[in-house]
């Protein structure tokens, strides 16, 4: 199998096992969204375009761009709009510009209402086109603007000289003098056509006259993001969180699995792997009140995800000869009077239900003493008439470490380990039948829990 096709296998099972606990994390990231669209309130976005007549260069017009969103118009727009509630470094924050096709300048702004907006980007469209016009007017060289005005002054007076030299021409009807008028006409004629040329080629005059292209128009729906949008991002973003939190426990996982690395951690043999009913609670019992364990089973989250899921196993004789093959192991292990202690991690409820089990089938040969030892600091009593003791769990539910220390417990307690129960959780068809009611003619006055005292830690 692949590593890709296990990793979907695995968020699978996320999804399968863990799907209450995800929907209810949405949830609560939908209402984080909601309260965010409430701290912040929602804004509105309209343009205002603003045509730029002329040749224009991409440059010029990203220059343009920048003077739109300039500091001394938006102050400009700011006290011609004179908001109170609102500062001029406010503003600048909510007023944008970008160059559009056909010499376009488009200027956005936001507020907290429609009107406002709509006034914010009609009142910094003005500003920028008074502002602008004003540069390129007054942008001019002063030395150029003397020159061509010299040169009109220069080409008017050629002008009138060429009329009063065509009026002073041979007033006859000679071939020379007509000729003459003729091209003194056509002298003064190309001498206009000059100083139209030469108005059209002034940029002052080709680049100035910029024409704001009607009032904005009001905005009907809220500037991203929404309300709407925020809560799916929260209800999302908390959904993916959660996935990625089961993930990163899984890996960081440390937690035995396999029997090898259970005899290991033991450093016992294992006599065998018995089968109990699976009620649906999970391996582990919770640790709080009666109250959380309900809302643990409410959210799906009593049960391991990260393990496979029980087996069927709807043979009640088959499970009870596993148990009475390890009980054999027992009375071949033990010398007579055959009794020993069975230590249980606590909290682990599958292995609970094994031992009394295993209890039960023993029928006092050997006399098992069942007692639930804490991992965080094992403590077994002390041996009174036990000849060892028997450690049983169940897989996947402890690491190596707490092991270890009920392992060094029973050394601390003068019991020699003889052997391993690995319990595995399976499902049955009859789910009354999961307490699994030991026969009639077992001794169960042998299988009662034994005060947790003495020993050391």
């Amino acid at each position: 199998m692949s590593e890709e096709s296990i990793r979907l296998i695995t968020i699978g099972r996320i999804f399968r096992r863990r799907w209450r606990f995800l929907v209810v994390i949405a949830v609560v990231g939908g209402l984080v969204g909601y309260g965010a669209s409430v701290v912040f309130p929602p804004r509105y976005t309209t343009s205002a375009s603003v045509l730029l007549p002329g040749q224009w260069e991409e440059r010029e017009l990203l220059t343009q761009v920048d003077i739109a969103t300039s500091s001394t118009v938006v102050d400009r727009a700011s006290a011609a709009l004179g908001w109170r509630d609102v500062t001029a470094a406010e503003l600048h924050d909510r007023v944008t510009a970008a160059a559009a096709d056909g010499n376009i300048i488009k200027i956005s702004g936001t507020a907290e209402t429609p009107k406002r907006s709509q006034q914010l980007s009609d009142a910094v469209a003005a500003q920028f086109v008074k502002f602008a016009s004003r540069i390129v007017g007054g942008g001019t060289d002063t030395a150029a603007a003397t020159e061509s005005e010299a040169l009109r002054k220069q080409v008017e007076e050629a002008n009138r000289r060429i009329t009063e030299l065509a009026d002073a021409a041979d007033p006859g009807q000679t071939v020379e003098g007509v000729q003459a008028r003729t091209e003194l006409e056509k002298l003064s004629t190309s001498l206009e056509e000059a100083i139209t040329k030469l108005d059209e080629a002034d940029p002052a005059n080709n680049k100035a006259g910029m024409v704001v292209m009607g009032p904005a128009a009001r905005p009907t729906g809220q500037a991203p993001p929404t309300r709407i949008q925020l809560i799916v991002a929260g209800a999302l973003l908390f959904f993916l969180l959660a996935v990625i939190g089961h993930l990163a426990a899984a890996r960081m996982n440390r937690r035995l699995r396999t029997e090898a690395e259970i005899t290991t951690a033991l450093g016992s043999a294992l006599l065998g792997t018995v089968d109990v009913p699976d009620t649906g609670r999970g391996a582990h019992r919770p640790d709080g009140a009666a109250r959380r364990s309900r809302l643990r089973r409410l959210l799906g989250v009593d049960t391991r995800w990260d393990v496979p899921a029980p087996r069927r196993s709807d043979d009640e004789a088959a499970r009870r000869i596993r148990y009475r093959r390890v009980c054999a192991r027992l009375r071949d292990r033990l010398p007579a009077p055959r009794r020993l202690l069975v230590v249980v991690p606590d909290g682990d409820e599958i292995a609970r239900r094994a031992a009394d089990q295993l209890a039960a089938e023993a029928k006092s040969d050997p006399q098992l003493r069942v007692v639930e030892v804490p991992t965080d600091r094992p403590v077994v009593p002390d041996r009174d008439t036990e000849s060892g003791a028997l450690v049983v769990l169940s897989a996947a539910a402890w690491t190596a470490e707490e092991l270890a220390g009920i392992a060094e417990a029973c050394a601390d307690g003068g019991h020699e380990l003889l052997g391993i129960v690995v319990a595995d959780p399976v499902r049955v068809r009859d789910t009354r039948s999961a307490g699994h009611q030991p026969p009639d003619d077992a001794t169960l006055a042998l299988a009662v829990r034994g005060p947790v005292t003495g020993g050391s830690a």
